[in-house]
């Protein structure tokens, strides 16, 4: 199964652009910090990554405002079909409060 959930602020985005289909596609890069525990000891986590919706979801990403805890839901594939570099597709997003 490929699901990734995510609580992450928007901290750049790109102009919305279409398909040829005429399908809205909103591209940005999310910023997620955090401390986890693994293996018993405690690890603090930061990173970036780029996240793309597609459709109504689009609208909800360009709605959504910087630097806010939202909560993002999709899946993870590959930025093209030759890379090898992967992008989180967005299928859901709730914003849960600021940073």
């Amino acid at each position: 199964m490929n699901q990734l959930q995510l609580t992450a602020s928007v901290v750049e985005r790109e102009p919305v652009r279409y398909t040829p289909a005429g399908v809205p596609i909103a591209s940005c890069t999310l910023h997620h910090q955090t401390e986890v525990v693994e293996a018993g000891i405690v690890r603090q986590i930061e990173l970036t990554m780029p996240a793309v919706a597609a459709g109504e979801v689009s609208g909800k990403l360009e709605s959504c405002q910087m630097g806010v805890q939202t909560r993002f839901t999709g899946f993870l594939a590959k930025k093209s079909r030759d890379a090898r570099t992967l992008v989180f597709h967005i299928t859901e997003l709730q914003d849960i409060g600021k940073d």
